[in-house]
């Protein structure tokens, strides 16, 4: 019976790539998903694409594919990537060109059109925002990009073309690892229930490191080992859905019942009705079993047949934010801290301009959870201030009031920290497939 193996790369942006080459290198892979979008992530790739039309992929992709093409064409690794974010095209272009550069031949590279729907979004401000409730018309003079959530469609069109290395830009996580499967096995939206095995493999795989135990470490609590080492996982599966997840034998971490039951619930608002572009997932029946150490077969996963629109992740301009921060240290320090808190505070209120939101606290104190009749134990704390604001210059002001602290009391702070940042947010919408082209370009290296 065919079998493939699919291994997880990146789990966002900016992860750890020795992981990755390791699972290359001694994983006997045939396929490698490197996930590095987030909500904002692709937000952020359109304003470097404005300011640049060679720029808006993922700052990494050179970096990553210096060491990852040389072992894709010496393993035969097929590479999925949504590195592409805001300009995929580019992203293939760099990819080609750097592989040329390297004296790399025969590799194909695709990329998957068709996301990017920001010259189109004025046709849907009526629509609703799923988030709030209102009319996307009220965003309509901040947006910066419109995105699509595609699914696996346009990669399997991509390997059905011979490509080795696929690129892409906002693809719905799981859609990723799905797509190796559904062209290998054949497997269409008729066999929804391994459409939706196939979708639990991908949610497994798509945030690396953490089905490996690397967000569900808590000393004391929940061990893990070797940490430091921590291996990315690689998923086993065969033309009916059965398989396993695992690691490689050299490497930290661990994949236990444990580790993937919350990587199964992590960003699920409903396991009954997980919705992606390819299916309506059903998780609640998911078992995972322990084969053996660090190997966890699962059964369970089933699907309904997909909606008839897509998610769409539209990036808005949404103030600035200007933060300040300040330590004070020794004796009597939290209730200096408090006092600068209050000083700022006032200071604020009396600014010629509104703060749409504003936040005072002194971190490792009170920051997340508030221990303010429990401070006397502290010998440091840092008190942070943070406000929004609908202009740059008044941003600045905000931080800058935290550095007059410097000689305007109280006494003894130190190490002022001060930034302005321009704010991105995310609102989503849901918008009719039947709008949107998908479609695939090659090249070869």
């Amino acid at each position: 019976m065919k079998t493939i193996r699919i291994g997880s790369g990146a789990g966002y942006s900016g992860d750890r790539l020795e992981p990755a080459i390791d699972l290359m290198e001694n994983g006997d892979l045939d396929y490698i998903c490197f996930e590095c979008l987030a909500e904002r992530t692709i937000a952020l790739a359109q304003k470097s694409k404005q300011a640049d039309e060679n720029k808006g992929y993922n700052e990494l992709l050179q970096y990553r594919m210096e060491q990852v093409l040389p072992l894709a064409h010496t393993r035969k690794i097929k590479v999925i990537t949504n590195m592409g974010a805001a300009n995929p095209l580019a992203a293939m272009n760099t990819v080609v060109e750097l592989g040329r550069t390297m004296g790399l031949t025969g590799l194909k590279v695709a990329v998957v059109l068709g996301d990017d729907i920001s010259h189109s979004i004025g046709n849907y401000l009526d629509f609703k925002i799923l988030e709030t409730g209102e009319s996307l018309n009220r965003l309509k003079d901040k947006i910066l990009s419109a995105n699509v959530y595609l699914g696996s469609d346009g990669i399997v069109e991509a390997l059905a073309k011979g490509a080795d290395i696929i690129i892409t830009g906002r693809v719905a996580d799981p859609s990723l690892f799905l797509a190796p499967m559904v062209y290998e096995f054949g497997w269409d939206s008729r066999q929804i229930e391994k459409i939706g095995i196939g979708t639990l493999v991908g949610h497994l795989l798509e945030c690396a490191g953490q089905v490996t135990g690397g967000y569900f470490a808590d000393p004391g609590k929940k061990e893990v080992p070797e940490l430091w080492n921590l291996g990315f996982p690689f998923v086993e599966i065969d033309e009916n859905g059965w398989g396993h997840v695992t690691k490689l034998k050299n490497t930290g971490g661990c994949v236990t019942k444990a580790t993937c039951t919350e990587q199964l619930l992590y960003e699920i608002h409903d396991p009954k009705k997980y919705i992606t572009p390819d299916c309506i997932a059903d998780f609640s029946n998911v078992e995972f079993i322990e084969v053996e150490k660090d190997k966890i077969s699962f059964k369970g996963a089933t699907a309904q047949s997909a909606t008839d629109t897509f998610k769409v992740s539209v990036g808005y301009q949404n103030g600035f934010l200007g933060e300040g921060q300040i330590s004070y240290g020794g004796s009597n320090c939290i209730q200096r801290a408090l006092l600068a808190k209050e000083i700022v505070k006032k200071r604020l209120a009396q600014m010629p301009f509104e703060i749409d939101e504003l936040r005072l606290e002194l971190i490792g104190v009170n920051s997340l959870l508030d221990q303010s009749g429990s401070t006397s134990s502290f010998s440091e704390v840092r008190l942070r201030v943070a406000g929004r604001t609908q202009h740059e210059e008044q941003a600045r002001r905000i931080a800058n009031e935290v550095e007059t602290l410097y000689t305007n009391g109280p006494a003894g702070g130190g190490g002022v920290s001060k930034k302005v940042e321009e704010i991105i947010s995310i609102a989503s919408t849901l918008i009719p497939k039947k709008d949107i082209a998908v479609f695939v370009e090659c090249n070869t290296i």
